[in-house]
């Protein structure tokens, strides 16, 4: 391993002003979005354009403000994990949450 391409820390590279810059520019760019989106009856796509723009806005944070985006595989393997129970999460509490929707026939005497 070549120890000059590595800093002190071990990583690669990081992050520079600029891109927490241009990060910054995006995200106040993508709440502009989220207020216009806001603004026009688009029915039930509403909800989908602002989880969209929000998905959009924590995976701009995960990358480069929270330093995955330079990090090892490792930061990258813990990250997704973080995702995927958060998946879980929302699944079962979808699934908790729309129980009384239909009710089963049979199971109560």
């Amino acid at each position: 391993m070549d120890s000059a391409s590595h800093t002190d820390t071990g990583h690669a590279s990081h992050a520079t002003i600029p891109v927490y810059i241009a990060t910054y520019v995006a995200l106040m760019i993508l709440m502009g979005a989220t207020y216009l989106i806001s603004r026009f009856y688009l029915g039930p796509f509403n909800n989908v354009a602002a989880m969209g723009i929000a998905v959009l806005k924590a995976t701009l944070v995960v990358l480069f403000f929270m330093q995955v985006r330079y990090g090892t595989r490792l930061t990258w393997v813990w990250a997704a994990l973080g995702f995927i129970w958060l998946s879980l999460i929302f699944g079962i509490l979808g699934d908790y949450l729309t129980r009384a929707w239909l009710a089963a026939t049979g199971w109560s005497g």
